[in-house]
Parts: structure tokens; C-alpha cells; sequence
């Protein structure tokens, strides 16, 4: 009876000796988290790909604020499908090979690097819009916006194929157990990953927004001034405590989501402190970071009416018909 027991903590009974033992947690926090992170998953990919085929498909949409946004759809995509894998690692069990679990590691940190380099060049072309308007159409181009992107994607590939060097030459030489899927950073590497992925975003998204916050009310309580002097000062007020509001609400959306899905997560991992966590923790963190994704086409898209049109033209086939690239959506 023991016995039986012993070789079902173990992700391979057959090797008594040499596996891993499985990640015990009580049967209804995995439940939960399958089910969650199963949820997140589909949802993630659903919206996203919504996302990618509406920017893509219509041409009155390639504007480079939505190639900004197709850029973050992509790889919010792409984290949608690598969640998959990390369902599969809820029980602590990886049966997929050392070499896959290197690859799964690296993919997940090229793609989440470029989400969150995608989002500072959205905050950039914000603060360019909102700051300098008279500039935005000459400062920034689609082929601007199309080089950055592509520098960002490569400087995320490179900088973390580079960083798990180590592990993609020798797949599973940190493995203590069969069963386990583990990569070792450098320190000093580690660090510096965690400013480039990290503290570096954070500061500099923060930062924009609160300048671009700081603009965009005061033009609000300029033009408010301006229309106050031709116009009943009363109707005015409304128009412009409702711009003021709006501007708040939707930057502190950004920056409140942001922080809120990936502070955990960054703060746990890279610091090591996820020992000290307990099961429940450990599963709330990792669906908080992965949800992340799911709210970016949220935030980003569906605040767009052009966004909702075009999925009514997605979901009714409308886009099957010829000439349908040339539809107005905006």
C-alpha cells in the first residue's frame, strides 16, 4: 500500500529511484488552476487572433499605432499557446524532453520580452501623439514603427537565446531528477535581464504615461478656458471634467493592469522567493502574469469601435467576400 502510493508522487513510477516526485497541492487548487489557466489559454489566443486578422485583413487599419497593437497581438498569441505547456508543468511533471523544456523556456522569454517591448514602443507613440502633435505624422511612420518592431523581436531573441546559452547546448544538465525542466541564468546575466525585462519597461511605460496624464489634462483645462470665453461656461465644464476623467481613467487602466499582472510574477521569480510560497501562491502568480495577455487586446482593441466591427465582419465571413480588405472600419 505504500508502495502504491510512493510510485504515485512520482512523475515516472518506472524509475523509483531517479524520478521526480510530483508538486503536491490539494486536488481542488489544481482543478482550479487547470481550469483557469485552460480558460486564459483559449480566450488569450481567441481575442488575440481577432486582433491579428483585423489589423492584418484591412487596409484602413495599417496605420502605425495599429501596427504597434498587431505587434502586441502576436505575441500576447503566442503566449496564449506556449500556457499550454505550462499546464502541463502544474503537477511539477515535464514529459516532454530536456530539449523541448529548454525551447519552451526560451520561447517564453523572447515572446513575453517582446510584449513587453511592444507595449514601451505603444507608450512611446503615445507620449510622440499626445506631446508633440504637430510631429507625430512626420516622427513616426509605418516604416519607423515597422523597423522598431523588428528591432525589438530580434533584441528579445538575441539577448535570451544568448542568456540561456548554456542550457540550449547542454538541454537538462541542471536536472537533478527525470521528470524536472529547470534552467540555470547567471547571476550577473540575471540582473541584467531583469532591468532590460523588467525594472527598464516599468519605469520607462510609468513614466510616459504620467507625462502624457500631465499633458492631456492641461490641454484639457486650456481648451476648456478657450470655449469658456465664446460659450455658456456650465456645458463647458462638463466637456472637460469628462476629458479629464477619461484621460485618467484609461491611462490608469494601462498602467494599473500592467503592473498589477507582472510586479508578482517578476518579483517572485527573479528574486527566488517563489520557495517561500505555497502551492496556492505559486498558481495564483503564474495565472495574474499569464492573464496579462489576455487583457492586452482587451485594453488596447475593444476600446476601439473599429475593433468591434471588424470582428462582426470576422465572425459573419464578411471578409470571405472579394474587396473586403477595402471595407470601411473606421
Amino acid at each position: 500500500m505504500m508502495k502504491n502510493i510512493e510510485e504515485a508522487e512520482l512523475c515516472f513510477p518506472q524509475l523509483l529511484n531517479s524520478s521526480c516526485r510530483k508538486t503536491m497541492r490539494p486536488r481542488s487548487v489544481s482543478m482550479l488552476t487547470y481550469i483557469i489557466l485552460s480558460s486564459i489559454s483559449v480566450l488569450t489566443v481567441t481575442l488575440n487572433l481577432l486582433v491579428i486578422i483585423s489589423i492584418s485583413h484591412f487596409k484602413q487599419l495599417h496605420t502605425p499605432t495599429n501596427l504597434l497593437l498587431l505587434s502586441l497581438a502576436v505575441s500576447d498569441f503566442f503566449v496564449g499557446l506556449l500556457m499550454s505547456f505550462q499546464i502541463v508543468l502544474i503537477d511539477g511533471c515535464w514529459f516532454l524532453g530536456d530539449f523541448m523544456c529548454v525551447l519552451y523556456y526560451v520561447l517564453d522569454y523572447i515572446i513575453t520580452s517582446a510584449s513587453i517591448g511592444t507595449m514601451v514602443l505603444i507608450s512611446v507613440d503615445r507620449y510622440v501623439a499626445i506631446c508633440d502633435p504637430l510631429h507625430y505624422a512626420t516622427k513616426v511612420t509605418q516604416k519607423t514603427v515597422k523597423v522598431c518592431v523588428c528591432v525589438c523581436w530580434l533584441c528579445a531573441a538575441v539577448c535570451h537565446s544568448l542568456l540561456l546559452m548554456d542550457n540550449l547546448t547542454q538541454p537538462g544538465r541542471y536536472n537533478s531528477c527525470f521528470g524536472e525542466c529547470v534552467v540555470v541564468i547567471d547571476y550577473v546575466a540575471g540582473l541584467v535581464d531583469l532591468f532590460l525585462s523588467f525594472s527598464g519597461p516599468v519605469t520607462v511605460i510609468t513614466l510616459l504615461y504620467l507625462r502624457v496624464f500631465v499633458v492631456a489634462v492641461s490641454q484639457a483645462r486650456a481648451m476648456r478656458s478657450h470655449i469658456a470665453a465664446v460659450t455658456l461656461q456650465g456645458s463647458v465644464k462638463v466637456a472637460a471634467k469628462k476629458s479629464e476623467m477619461k484621460a485618467a481613467r484609461t491611462l490608469g487602466v494601462v498602467i494599473v493592469v500592467f503592473l498589477i499582472c507582472l510586479c508578482p510574477y517578476f518579483c517572485v521569480t527573479l528574486t527566488g522567493q517563489d520557495t517561500l510560497l505555497n502551492a496556492s501562491s505559486v498558481a495564483f502568480v503564474i495565472c495574474l502574469f499569464y492573464f496579462n495577455s489576455c487583457l492586452n487586446p482587451i485594453i488596447y482593441a475593444f476600446f476601439y469601435p473599429w475593433f468591434r466591427k471588424s470582428v462582426k465582419l470576422i465572425v459573419t465571413l464578411q471578409i470571405m467576400k472579394p474587396g473586403s480588405c477595402e471595407a470601411k472600419i473606421a
